[in-house]
């Protein structure tokens, strides 16, 4: 759907508190976690407001995204 919220609070209910901990306590994830979240309303306003934007330019930014999504979920894990 165009112009979802992929928040990691909402795409990871379930570790809502575990996502806060690390925000608060490992900067590597906190970073991260701001670089995703970044994205996120990046391609939520591209999405939202039919901004013209190159197709590379737009899959550069989804696979980014996705990327630290993995990476992200699998720091939950530990």
């Amino acid at each position: 759907m165009l112009g979802e919220n992929h928040a990691l609070i909402l795409e990871f209910p379930e570790y809502k508190q575990k996502i806060q901990q690390l925000g608060e306590n490992d900067p590597h994830f906190s970073e991260l976690a701001a670089e995703y979240q970044a994205l996120d309303l990046e391609i939520r306003g591209l999405e939202e407001y039919c901004v013209p934007t190159a197709e590379e330019r737009f899959s550069q930014l989804t696979l980014r995204r996705a990327e630290l999504k993995s990476w992200l979920y699998q720091q939950l894990l530990r």
